[in-house]
């Protein structure tokens, strides 16, 4: 009886070590498509040769290595500074997206930039190009001065909001109308 239960005993345990069994992966999860990191109130210093160029502060960050881009949701509230690191013109959107290569930073819904001279402008998309420091859209946008309104169609402008131009206007007025 005693060699029954140990012959037993080792077919069982020989049994059931032959069988290997493969745990189910999940197929519903693509790893290439997660970011690589992510944070939640975030605050992002872009600078030139040891001087503050930009402070992004945002609401959620991803941060895709491979694809070399930065999803940004939540808020976007970006300062930007001149060359004395004097705080000169803010952004600020719903939404935003940096190209990791280029650097260059995009704005999405509710965009409005505003200097310290009082030129505050308004789109839905703006995009601050790095290698030239320039803001530029192709989108409606409206600027808001201190004596005139000006809308239209595509939009380039110094990051500091004050040599800016308007390709194609479609409203005009001065400080008269705006009273």
């Amino acid at each position: 009886m005693r060699y029954f239960f140990l012959l037993s005993f080792s077919f069982l345990f020989i049994f059931c070590n032959s069988q290997k069994v493969k745990p189910k992966i999940g197929q519903e999860i693509n790893v290439a498509e997660l970011p690589t990191q992510e944070s939640w109130n975030s605050t992002i210093s872009f600078t030139d040769s040891g001087k503050i160029q930009a402070i992004m502060k945002v609401g959620h960050l991803r941060m895709y290595e491979k694809r070399q881009e930065t999803l940004i949701d939540g808020y976007q509230h970006v300062d930007f500074y001149n060359p004395l690191e004097i705080k000169t013109t803010t952004l600020t959107s719903l939404r935003g997206r940096v190209d990791d290569a280029s650097k260059d930073l995009y704005a999405y819904e509710n965009v409005v930039a505003q200097n310290d001279s009082g030129v505050k402008l308004e789109s839905e998309m703006l995009m601050w190009r790095n290698k030239d420091q320039k803001i530029v859209t192709d989108k409606f946008v409206t600027i808001t001065t201190p004596t005139e309104k000006i809308q239209g169609y595509g939009f380039e402008s110094d990051q500091h909001l004050q040599n800016y131009k308007i390709f194609k206007m479609t409203y005009v007025t001065t400080s008269d109308s705006l009273r």
